[in-house]
């Protein structure tokens, strides 16, 4: 596969991610919260799949294969790291949502 595919493979994956995230969030927020974990599980996946693509670019420029540095290289990592913050504090919002939620059950 040629650089740029490999690429546009973390772009997708990191992208995916993000989308995830933020329907997590929606769901969280709509009280769905066993949905919005789901939701942030196949997150979870996307990242580790661009992680991987990522990793192994960085064996290979290891092991002495160089690649260019791109615009669309640098594009990639941006959204990877986006999509891994998204995550992160997405997952704290859910948390929050379920003790919203748990305290409203108590209230009532």
């Amino acid at each position: 596969m040629d650089c740029e595919k490999i690429i546009l493979s973390i772009i997708a994956h990191a992208g995916n991610a993000r989308s995830l995230c933020f329907e997590a969030l929606r769901l969280a927020k709509e009280g769905n919260l066993g949905e919005a974990h789901k939701k942030i599980n196949e997150t979870k996946e996307e990242l580790l799949n661009a992680h991987k693509i990522q990793s192994n670019m960085l064996h290979k420029e290891a092991a002495g294969e160089k690649h260019e540095i791109s615009l669309l290289l640098i594009h990639a990592q941006d959204h990877l790291m986006a999509a891994m913050l998204a995550k992160d504090l997405i997952e704290e919002f859910i948390e929050l949502y379920e003790k919203v939620f748990q305290n409203e059950e108590h209230i009532n």
